[in-house]
């Protein structure tokens, strides 16, 4: 019982975490198409808070597929850390890009992605440290 409300918690902070980061996305690429990249909604008060929920809920994921009882499982875990990095990696080279590819396209990506990047940073990291201990102990 106690596994399916983690469970429960760990797939609506996704769902959620995700909507927002998507919601937030589009409006930091409107914001940098209107006012340039250093002016962008990300760099904002309101912003930085957006991105602060966005970092929780990416922690309360992680914390919970850490414990074995969120949405993702050991079987997903490597799969999962591979994309995350991805889209890391990706967001950075998308925020390079804002302002090169005129007009929307660039803005769009980088909002996107570095929206994404914010909320799954937390739970790569956590999950990573997952990882690193599970190899380490057979040793």
């Amino acid at each position: 019982m106690e596994n399916d409300m983690y469970t429960k918690i760990g797939s609506w902070a996704f769902l959620i975490g995700i909507l927002i980061a998507l919601l937030v996305g589009i409006y930091t690429a409107y914001t940098i198409e209107a006012d340039g990249l250093l002016a962008s909604f990300l760099y904002t008060e309101t912003g930085g808070w957006a991105a602060w929920l966005l970092a929780v809920l990416g922690a309360i994921v992680g914390i919970i597929s850490f414990l074995g009882k969120g949405t993702i499982t050991a079987k997903e875990g490597p799969g999962f850390l591979v994309a995350g990095i991805a889209l890391v990696v990706m967001a950075g080279a998308f925020w390079g890009w804002a302002t090169i590819l005129q007009p929307y396209i660039g803005a769009l990506l980088a909002g996107v992605s570095i929206c994404l990047a914010i909320f799954v940073a937390p739970a790569i990291g956590i999950l990573s440290i997952k990882a690193i201990w599970e190899i380490g102990k057979d040793v």
